[in-house]
């Protein structure tokens, strides 16, 4: 099956990757980024570089203009309806220890924390170090055979004492996209906040932070085809209210003397220093161009090249892949096989693949497993690269064997 990808020559990387024998397939850890977005960076640095908000000459006040449009796309692209729920952060990790410092403050002892068996380190070790210093409980929601979190579990486990949820929105081992609206009505139910982590969920369709109803929701950039060392937090109002300032310096202060100061709101209040602008400003580009892009033909796209390599890997003898994949990537692990093993030799064919424990140790330990390979696909893969992939997987194993 012939997969073209139209948006293929957008992207300068893939063809200087090519031409070095590269065939890149580790599109979950970070993707590539369009030329529209190069051409921003090179704007901003070429006709002058200046702080934002702070400045009134010509230069800090074209920053400040890219720097909040940016924000507004941001803001579009969730349908969060307001720019001032969106905080600018270094990453979704960043965002989620915002929430960890700035939230602390509502939790006593004796209450719960809920999370997922399926998370990201980066949505676990911020709420598990909070329980620590505050004395909660920490409470796990298991999955099912199909790598879903289990409601009829989640049902028992989220009650009185429940303060907060923090879950991924679609797993970045598994490839599941959880069943987020039967949790967070549970967790309203019971009066908790809720964090959604998008970083995998948002580079795959468009999300409606509004219809979605969480208190909080975090992303990286550097997935969604933008800079690295940025992503967002968009908040709902009364939940952003009850966040505590948690960096201060510069930026978020509103008046300073020697022994006392006022600080803004959000989202200036939680964008403590010098913010990364041109990374911020990147984003915005990366996000203008995908939302002039037809999405409905990126995911029948996605859907597509994601059934050819799940069908491909299942068709091969001893592969069992993870879970119930639904899109955009598939882990797997070969009967008899190290996956380090199999990882060097797909690095050797030029494959670039993920392999090891994804940052989500604690779930690769409950599949008693010590690690499994990640193929991650992104909109300017084709068939040909799964072609690529799949002649050095069969060369790795025949070796292997």
């Amino acid at each position: 099956m012939l997969l073209p990808s139209p948006w293929r020559a957008d992207f300068p990387a893939i063809a200087a990757l090519h031409r070095q024998g590269q065939t890149y397939l580790d599109n979950a850890a970070t993707t590539q980024k369009p030329q529209i977005l190069l051409d921003a960076l090179h704007h901003y640095y070429v006709n002058g570089a200046a702080n934002v908000h702070r400045a009134q000459h010509l230069p800090g006040a074209t920053a400040t203009q890219a720097f909040e449009d940016s924000r507004r796309k941001v803001a579009d692209w969730l349908n969060a309806g307001d720019i001032a729920q969106i905080v600018f952060t270094h990453g979704a990790t960043s965002a989620l220890n915002l929430l960890a410092y700035g939230l602390e403050h509502l939790f006593s002892a004796g209450d719960e924390i809920v999370i997922s068996a399926l998370e990201h380190h980066a949505n676990l070790l911020p709420w598990q170090q909070l329980a620590r210093r505050r004395d909660l409980k920490l409470v796990i929601l298991p999955l099912d055979a199909d790598g879903l979190i289990d409601l009829q579990t989640a049902a028992e486990l989220i009650g009185p004492h429940t303060r907060l949820l923090a879950v991924s929105q679609l797993s970045n081992v598994l490839g599941t996209w959880q069943p987020l609206p039967e949790l967070l009505n549970m967790a309203k139910v019971a009066g908790a906040l809720t964090v959604v982590d998008g970083a995998q969920g948002v580079v795959h369709g468009r999300h409606d932070v509004q219809a979605l109803g969480c208190d909080f929701y975090v992303f990286s950039s550097h997935k969604l085809y933008g800079p690295d060392g940025v992503g967002a937090l968009c908040g709902r109002h009364q939940a952003l209210a009850q966040l505590r300032h948690w960096q201060f310096g510069g930026e978020m202060v509103l008046n300073v003397d020697y022994h006392d100061a006022s600080f803004r709101a959000a989202p200036l209040g939680f964008e403590a220093g010098t913010p990364p602008i041109a990374s911020v400003i990147g984003l915005g580009a990366a996000l203008g161009y995908l939302a002039s892009l037809d999405h409905h033909a990126v995911l029948v796209h996605e859907a597509a090249l994601h059934s050819l390599l799940l069908n491909g890997l299942k068709a091969r003898e001893g592969v069992r892949v993870l879970g119930n994949p639904q899109t955009a990537l598939v882990s797997f692990v070969v009967d008899g096989i190290h996956n380090a093993d199999l990882a060097h030799l797909l690095t050797e064919q030029g494959i670039a693949v993920r392999a090891g424990h994804h940052c989500a140790m604690p779930l690769i330990k409950s599949l008693d497993l010590t690690g499994a390979i990640r193929v991650s696909l992104a909109l300017y893969n084709d068939s040909d690269d799964l072609a690529r992939f799949f002649s050095a997987l069969d060369q790795a194993l025949e070796l292997l064997r």
